[in-house]
């Protein structure tokens, strides 16, 4: 039976929250940092060598994505490369995370070889514009998906790259614009995979739209999810049926309840420690940011407004290539 939420019981349980909040955080985080002896490394290393099977199912599903698409016939010069062709070069200059005239420096006359065209700096980087290239991908991603299978209990978190290397997002307390590009990414709790990725130049949560309509045109389920404070509104409490647990933290001003409040405040009192560690879940969206910029770095290069929403979904579409999820 539900309690009547009422605001001063929603306050009190804030409070309850916030007392219990850093201990709960510091275990979370002592199981990150012995998690090495909490796994199963056997299990780690059969899931790793799925990388090397996704990374050699890479060309089948690309030829896949492509025969998903119809291209109209178009009047003008053909490219040098067909789309299959196109999309391989664009992954494999995300892999090696150079710049375009570093990775010409390293694989121009090795490219040449394959495809017998001369390939340039310039050429590369048109690829983050090839809207062609961009569908691709875009299947791809939903392909990989389809293949290992999503399990309904989601995170999600937003974060930022710098256009500038001289300016680091985590670091940098005055994050403009005009200097940063956000991202936010749902990332699936069992798989360790993305689900659903937003882009903006506007802030995080206008990025969290984006991804969320991904995540629905893909007809994705979402039981779960857990979020940040920052996503503690009412408003985003709507983009959600009742079938879904939703484990954010309420914010200690709290003033309107309302029926979607109501059933979490129930929630939280019946258990407020389970319920704060199906929150602190969340803590995989950054484990997993902090893994994929090291990877594959924290600078957008492009100067391009399209082509830099690409660079940015082409990590998301990377990091599911990558990624080894193993529970402790």
């Amino acid at each position: 039976m539900c309690m009547r939420i009422t605001t001063k019981v929603a306050r009190e349980l804030v409070g309850v929250l916030e007392e219990s909040r850093e201990k709960i955080s510091k275990e979370t985080k002592e199981i990150l940092e012995t998690i090495g002896q909490v796994y199963d490394f056997a299990e780690y290393e059969r899931r790793r060598k799925k990388v090397e099977e996704r990374i050699n199912d890479f060309p089948s599903l690309v030829k896949q994505a492509v025969s998903m698409i119809t291209i109209a016939q178009s009047a003008g010069r053909p490219k040098k490369l067909n789309l299959v062709q196109r999309t391989m070069l664009f992954f494999l200059t995300g892999v090696l995370n150079k710049s375009n005239r570093d990775t010409i420096a390293l694989l121009g006359s090795l490219l040449q070889a394959f495809v017998d065209v001369e390939i340039s700096y310039k050429y590369i980087e048109r690829l983050y514009s090839d809207e062609q290239v961009e569908m691709v991908l875009h299947n791809v991603f939903m392909l990989m998906l389809k293949k290992v299978g999503v399990s309904g209990k989601f995170a999600g978190d937003g974060t930022g790259y710098s256009l500038l290397i001289t300016k680091h997002y985590r670091t940098n307390p005055k994050k403009k614009a005009k200097d940063y590009r956000y991202a936010f990414r749902l990332i699936d709790l069992e798989t360790g995979m993305y689900v659903g990725v937003g882009y903006s130049t506007k802030s995080e949560m206008d990025a969290f739209h984006k991804a969320m309509k991904m995540v629905k045109e893909f007809g994705i389920s979402i039981d779960s999810i857990a979020l940040d404070k920052y996503y503690s509104s009412r408003k985003v409490l709507k983009l959600f049926g009742n079938d879904t647990s939703l484990y954010l933290l309420p914010k200690k001003n709290i003033a309107k309840i309302g029926l979607n409040w109501a059933k979490i405040f129930n929630e939280i009192l019946e258990d407020p420690v389970k319920y704060l560690k199906n929150y602190f879940q969340r803590n995989l969206s950054e484990a997993a940011f902090s893994a994929d910029k090291r990877r594959f770095g924290w600078i957008i290069r492009q100067k391009r407004e399209d082509r830099q929403e690409m660079a940015m979904f082409s990590i998301a579409l990377l990091h599911n290539f990558f990624t080894v999820r193993v529970a402790p």
